[in-house]
């Protein structure tokens, strides 16, 4: 954030990432912002100075400095970009739906549908805020795609919801005795199904040699 080059205090970056980075990919809290800076300035990669001349005097500011401006500039260039990783907690609870009912499922669902509409709408206003300064276009075209993500995933969501009661009428075939409260997969069968993809995909691998 302090590579726009702009003066900043740490309230003042929590509040910028609050209405960019937070949108796809993380918010820190203020404490973590305040120690990351400690951190920057200790290996010079930021400078500080207490503002004494405006209304909001006392306020600590922070820059970044050439060695800070070297250092994220060869991050972002050089270092290589790890993979996305995905923690979705409604799919998670989807994923173990034998243990609930189509009824609290679609629940589920229709709640977090609900929560990314109003996400996507203040990505929206997020979006507009960035486009109004030319110097952040990379911000607003990266919110530009956060807000066609998560329409997409307001979609998906939708899509679930309905592939819900296809899943039921499978599970009511699935194997259910005295031993289990719930519809379970035959015992051990999972290590046929592997054995069975392992063999296919050899074979697959082969004729392409």
């Amino acid at each position: 954030m302090l590579s726009y080059e702009e003066e900043v205090s740490g309230y003042d970056l929590k509040k910028w990432a609050d209405s960019s980075i937070r949108n796809f990919y993380w918010s820190p809290s203020h404490s973590q912002v305040y120690s990351e800076l400690k951190k920057l300035e200790r290996h010079g990669f930021a400078e500080s100075r207490v503002d004494s001349e405006n209304s909001l005097r006392g306020r600590r500011l922070y820059r970044i400095t050439p060695a800070g401006r070297d250092a994220v500039t060869a991050w972002s260039g050089h270092t290589p970009v790890d993979r996305p990783v995905l923690k979705h907690h409604v799919m998670l609870r989807v994923m173990f739906g034998h243990l609930s009912s189509p009824t609290r499922l679609k629940e589920f669902l229709r709640d977090y549908i609900a929560d990314v509409g109003g996400i996507e709408r203040q990505v929206a206003v997020d979006a507009r805020r960035a486009e109004s300064q030319p110097g952040r276009t990379y911000s607003h075209i990266v919110l530009n795609w956060a807000q066609r993500h998560y329409a997409a995933e307001r979609s998906l969501a939708q899509q679930l919801i309905e592939d819900i009661d296809t899943a039921e009428a499978i599970l009511a075939e699935a194997a259910h005795d005295e031993t289990s409260e719930h519809p379970h997969p035959v015992p051990g069968r999972w290590r046929e199904v592997e054995q069975r993809v392992r063999e296919s995909n050899s074979g697959d691998a082969a004729k392409s040699i």
